[in-house]
């Protein structure tokens, strides 16, 4: 354990010319504008709305929430140390949670009225909730019988590929197809600590926590590893740790796994019925719990967990950080070298961890020195392209 003060470098920022932060703000975000404005039948007065953002994102400072809603005082709090700064001279992190709180402002999700709840992204995401459930049909035949070392790997690495899928990230979406093809995926997987995770669970624990992140792939691959460990009694529960509300544009709210284990429980093929029932029975068993926090759905970083989520997630033996967001905001969406020891960057987080990401933002640790010079020679975008992931593993202080 280190108990000796860290240093915390500095955020990742919008005003980093040629970074992907950068990118962010002048080219995501007015194309999820346009995606959500083309989606859905709003009102003029909401399209006006989001043409508004559009402008404000390009040649605007940022300006404060003023809808009457529970989060709002946090939100403008938050705002109090970046007031009077434009969407390129702000941290990073900050800028893509706002962004989306901003846009749920303007579409009304919680005014009273026919928008209120509605999900500006449920069309996108419905459509990838339909395209894994199909295929993973076409897959599952190469798992069901598999031996459970042989199943367990295959599925922590489905894990780790489905989240290559990103609604908000036009580019990486094509990379999804075949999380399954572990083996001509392994070289791809730059830190890889499956044996340690396996080790662990295969000796039986009470409880894992999913810190999830998208729906699609990237969620059905973790129901179906959760699915695994409970039906081979690896595992006594798990807590699936979801939105409370849209949040990011593919983020996984209850009503998406209550969808996903519906579309599976609804498929032709036999056996991915039976993994659907399974889920559902799982589900009204309490062994498969579905947890929101407000916390999920804020700008802070995981270093500000509040006490309740702390309790929480320290009563796991395992937490599985599944994305690229959760694991910015486990190290502080900032500048680390590659080089630094996760146990030293992460040393304030209460269990042991495996961080599931496929490379999607300017930052990552645990690398060997000089690992990464080669991979920015081989690849320059290799940080941001989704191509390559980690399965990065972290035993707490109180387990050695």
């Amino acid at each position: 354990m280190y108990d000796k003060p860290i240093t915390i470098p500095p955020p990742l920022m919008t005003s980093e010319p040629g970074s992907y932060a950068r990118r962010t703000v002048v080219e995501r975000m007015p194309q999820i504008i346009d995606q959500v404005i083309a989606d859905n039948e709003y009102a003029p007065r909401i399209v006006a709305a989001l043409e508004e953002l559009k402008v404000e994102i390009r040649s605007k400072a940022i300006q404060a929430l003023t809808e009457p809603a529970a989060d709002v005082a946090q939100w403008n709090r938050e705002l109090t140390a970046h007031r009077g700064k434009t969407w390129l001279d702000v941290p990073w992190y900050f800028a893509e949670t706002y962004f989306h709180r901003r846009l749920l402002e303007a579409v009304e999700y919680f005014q009273p009225g026919p928008y209120r709840a509605h999900d500006p992204f449920g069309k996108q995401k419905q459509q990838q909730e339909d395209a894994a459930v199909k295929g993973l049909k076409e897959r599952w035949g190469q798992l069901s019988d598999a031996d459970p070392e042989r199943g367990f790997d295959a599925l922590l690495h489905a894990s780790l590929w489905g989240n290559r899928a990103d609604l908000s990230r036009f580019t990486a979406t094509s990379l999804a197809d075949g999380p399954l093809m572990t083996g001509k995926e392994d070289r791809y997987i730059l830190i890889d600590h499956t044996d340690q995770v396996r080790e662990l669970l295969s000796q039986g624990v009470q409880r894992v926590d999913f810190i999830s992140d998208n729906v699609g792939f990237d969620l059905l691959f973790d129901l179906v590893l959760a699915d695994f460990l409970l039906a081979r009694g690896w595992v006594h529960g798990v807590v699936f740790h979801v939105k409370g509300h849209p949040f990011f544009v593919s983020d996984a709210m209850v009503r998406d796994v209550q969808e996903t284990v519906s579309l599976l429980c609804g498929e032709s093929n036999p056996a991915t019925q039976e993994l659907g029932a399974r889920l559902w029975g799982y589900l009204e068993a309490g062994h498969l719990v579905l947890k929101e926090d407000t916390f999920w759905t804020s700008s802070l970083l995981f270093r500000r967990l509040p006490p309740r989520l702390r309790t929480t997630l320290s009563n796991s033996e395992l937490v599985i950080l599944k994305g690229d967001v959760n694991y910015r905001r486990l190290l502080d969406d900032a500048h680390w070298p590659h080089t630094t020891r996760m146990e030293e960057a992460a040393a304030y987080f209460p269990a042991s961890f495996v961080t599931l990401r496929t490379l999607k933002g300017e930052i990552i640790v645990g690398l060997q020195p000089g690992q990464a010079e080669a991979l920015y020679a081989e690849d320059p975008t290799w940080l941001i392209n989704g191509k390559r992931g980690i399965i990065q593993f972290d035993k707490h202080p109180k387990y050695t």
